[in-house]
C-alpha cells in the first residue's frame, strides 16, 4: 500500500502541476509587491486571497 502511495504521489502530472503552481506563486508575489508599493488594498486584498489558494493546493500536493 506504501509503494501504490509514492507511485501515486509523485506522477508526472502532481510534478507538472507543481512547477504550475510555483510559477502562478512568483506572478502573486511580483503583484503583491506592485500593490504594496502603489498602497492599492483592493489588488492587495485579491493577491492575498490568490496567494492563500495556491498555498492550500501546494500543501495539498505536500510540494511547500
Amino acid at each position: 500500500m506504501k509503494q501504490l502511495m509514492n507511485s501515486v504521489k509523485n506522477s508526472p502530472g502532481e510534478k507538472e502541476r507543481t512547477a504550475v503552481l510555483r510559477l502562478e506563486m512568483d506572478y502573486e508575489l511580483a503583484t503583491l509587491f506592485e500593490a504594496m508599493n502603489t498602497e492599492n488594498e483592493e489588488m492587495k486584498t485579491k493577491s492575498k486571497q490568490r496567494l492563500e489558494r495556491i498555498r492550500q493546493e501546494l500543501l495539498r500536493l505536500k510540494a511547500l
